[in-house]
């Protein structure tokens, strides 16, 4: 069982910044990836980023590349999103994911923190 817990949103201007955190525990804890996904109001979750646990590897969406930055602290188990130049259309909740070491689907999910961006 892996437990995923986000922290780090709230309100802000555009053009702010935020940095989410997301901390991983568990005995099963093992990732080949984490990645960061948002679901606003009305719409499906989508995509933000993506990071290769061993190697670091990052990929991002269109809408947010240049501007989001994700990171992880591997002995920390604990991967961030660093948020800049925000857009009111970046008001979601952000979920933290894991994708197990034998997976290719992201398997295990946090709570969800929210971001409002305000104009």
């Amino acid at each position: 069982q892996v437990q995923l817990v986000e922290s780090g949103g709230g309100l802000v201007q555009a053009g702010g910044s935020l940095r989410l955190s997301c901390a991983a525990s568990g005995r099963t804890f093992s990732p080949n990836a984490m990645g960061w996904f948002r679901q606003a109001p009305g719409k499906e979750r989508e995509f933000v980023a993506r990071i290769n646990w061993s190697s670091g590897t990052t990929y991002y969406a269109d809408s947010v590349e240049g501007r989001f930055s994700i990171s992880v602290d591997n002995a920390k188990n604990t991967v961030y999103l660093q948020m800049n130049s925000l857009k009111p259309e970046d008001t979601a909740v952000y979920y933290c994911a894991s994708r197990g070491m034998f997976n290719t689907v992201f398997n295990d999910w946090g709570q969800g923190t929210q971001v409002t961006v305000s104009s």
